[in-house]
């Protein structure tokens, strides 16, 4: 499926690819159809959510930045095949992530563009383990209201999740996770609530008890290794977001080894800052972006210099 959008400056495209393990997974792009662009950005969007609609706004605005946009459906999401709202083990949408986004990078004209990573609520999660896998590759994050830490008041009883540990054992797939509704505690306008709760693609459900088992595990795996992360990197966090924690978006900018990082807090925000807020909060979101992103753009990519530099090396038998 090929779509010119908004008077033809955006080209979309969608395209189903087979995971190792053998599952179809719902991939997009949007790319300017005018301009090369000077950079990749890979979308890794949250918990429940996908790309092609949720993200779309998200993506436009980025294109219309100078960049193009890759996105991909985890397993269990969106239009990618598996039981919807299921994640049978975090390790495997981190690596169906990075798969095929280094793919993307190691064609021969995106050789030397940035690489940059998208990652919304869990998708954080997901961008800082797929940073972990390989960490000289990537040339830069952008992490809105990252799950580094599920925040208390969405988390069941600890006495509760002791019992539904123990469950997991036997019935995986279940949908017996008590918890808040996650539309209403993310999205501050109605109307994206509404759009959402509308959006067959979106999960709805209860969170299934390996799907809630891996997001604990992950999220306090990456809580525990925040100092290894070294890329460049801006947080996004609104200080009134009831889903993630931005304590732990502060000490992710606190403790991180990267020398270029930089923190957003966004008073009277809420944790659906790419689209679940009113307009003028969104402008101010994305007027952040897009200048980090201009700026690291600007200042020459300084990765591919040292790639180029390590094959020199190599090649004058230093």
């Amino acid at each position: 499926m090929n779509m010119d959008l908004e008077n033809g400056i955006v080209r979309y495209d969608e395209e189903y690819i087979l995971s190792s393990r053998g599952l179809k997974l719902f991939t997009c792009k949007w790319i300017p159809v005018k301009e090369e662009p000077k950079g990749l950005v890979f979308i890794c969007h949250g918990y429940g959510m996908e790309c092609s609609i949720t993200m779309n706004s998200t993506a436009i605005r980025l294109v219309k930045a100078g960049f193009a946009v890759y996105g991909i459906d985890y397993e269990g999401h969106g239009k990618s095949s598996g039981l919807q709202g299921y994640i049978s083990s975090f390790d495997n949408v981190v690596d169906d992530c990075s798969t095929f986004f280094t793919q993307i990078c190691e064609k021969k004209e995106n050789k030397r563009k940035m690489r940059i990573l998208l990652g919304e609520s869990m998708g954080g999660a997901v961008l800082l383990m797929i940073h972990r896998k390989m960490p000289e590759y990537w040339d830069g994050a952008v992490l809105v209201a990252p799950m580094c830490k599920i925040a208390d008041e969405m988390k069941p009883h600890p006495l509760v999740i002791s019992a539904l540990l123990k469950l997991n054992k036997f019935i995986p797939t279940w949908r017996i996770i008590p918890s808040q509704d996650v539309i209403d505690a993310a999205f501050r306008t109605p109307e994206i609530r509404a759009q959402v709760r509308a959006n067959p693609y979106c999960y709805k459900g209860r969170p299934r008890l390996n799907t809630g088992n891996e997001l604990l595990k992950t999220s306090i795996e990456v809580e525990q290794r925040l100092n290894e992360v070294s890329l460049p990197f801006i947080i996004l966090h609104g200080e009134d977001d009831r889903v993630t924690d931005k304590t732990v978006s502060q000490q992710l900018y606190d403790v991180a080894s990267s020398s270029d990082k930089t923190l957003k807090l966004y008073p009277g925000m809420w944790h659906g800052l790419l689209y679940g807020e009113t307009p003028e909060n969104i402008e101010i979101v994305f007027s952040d972006i897009i200048g980090w992103l201009n700026q690291r753009s600007e200042s020459g990519n300084s990765r591919f210099e040292r790639e180029l530099k390590h094959q020199n090396d190599i090649k004058s038998g230093f």
